[in-house]
């Protein structure tokens, strides 16, 4: 079975951006940021994302984005 995007787990459990970032206890702009891969989610944050969405963390696929990859030099 393919992976969910973390995006994919939010929109599909029917939460905003806003009350996502909420239940992680981050702002926003930082979801935002762990959403498209731009910082790394943490495993607590992984934890509390897949007990709202109802998703098992091997279903969630963790993308770095292309910035993140030419910063950390992967």
């Amino acid at each position: 079975m393919p992976k969910l995007t973390i995006k994919a787990a939010r929109v599909n459990t029917g939460l905003t951006q806003a009350q996502m970032a909420d239940v992680l206890g981050v702002s926003r702009s930082l979801y935002q940021d762990i959403e498209n891969g731009d910082r790394e989610i943490k495993p607590t944050e992984l934890y509390a994302l897949c007990h709202v969405t109802g998703f098992a963390e091997d279903e969630i696929e963790v993308r770095k984005s292309a910035k993140r990859e030419r910063l950390e030099g992967t």
